[in-house]
């Protein structure tokens, strides 16, 4: 294994340790605001990796890219709007993903700024500059990734939580009683999106137009340095 090669899996495992509690601590922390303290009492508003991962889940996560962190457990009835409650504790998940890629990509508009930073962009050296904005970047791409996939309107993801807020209680019953052929489903549906080509993957176009949208609104901070 070459160095670029280790250095890009020390990126993805720093990220996922970032990454991981910021998204399930915001389910936690809304969960909390609806009232539900249940998630809160087990300590999941927290920032630290080892309240969140599950270990098996962990491992796909770094080897494979698709693996999952321990539930954040709720118990609907204690909250305030039941139905809103439990579409905005799923939806806050992927939005806090959102506001961490403006972080990343507003990081590193700030890094094209600096004279090393606009190097180390521009060159294949692996120096310590490059080694941060590579942090940046899988940052940048891992919080959009988790977002659009998190999205998916199929359980246990956080996209079906939201859609449910739209839907009927014979809806709820119906995804209940069918719980195997749902979840086959979702395996299904999760195979087939890792095999389809960029041209016919909507979460490809989904990743690319949320990271494009990102990058739109921090281009304007190097050019105030550069002027390209």
């Amino acid at each position: 294994m070459d160095l670029d090669r280790v250095l890009q899996f020390v990126a993805r495992v720093l990220t996922l340790l970032l990454v991981i509690p910021i998204h399930e601590s915001a389910h936690a922390l809304v969960a909390r605001w609806f009232g539900d303290d249940t998630a809160e009492r087990a300590g999941r508003i927290s920032l630290n990796p080892m309240d969140h991962f599950d270990p098996i889940g962990t491992i796909l996560m770094i080897l494979t890219g698709f693996g999952w962190a321990k539930p954040v457990p709720i118990n609907p009835v204690r909250m305030k709007k039941f139905r809103a409650g439990i579409a905005l504790t799923a939806l806050a998940g992927p939005v806090s993903n959102i506001l961490a890629a403006f972080v990343g990509a507003l990081a590193y508009a700030i890094v094209l700024c600096t004279e090393t930073g606009y190097e180390a962009s521009t060159s294949s050296a692996i120096t310590p500059m490059s080694c941060v904005i590579l942090l940046i970047r899988y940052f940048f791409s891992v919080n959009i990734g988790l977002a659009v996939f998190n999205m998916i309107p199929l359980p246990p993801l956080d996209g079906y939580n939201v859609l449910s807020y739209f839907t009927s209680a014979k809806v709820d019953r119906w995804f209940h009683q069918h719980q195997r052929e749902v979840s086959m489903a979702f395996f299904i549906v999760i195979i087939s999106i890792n095999f389809l080509p960029s041209w016919i993957n909507p979460l490809y176009y989904a990743r690319s137009f949320i990271g494009d949208l990102l990058w739109t609104c921090v281009k304007w901070i190097p050019k105030l340095r550069w002027g390209y």
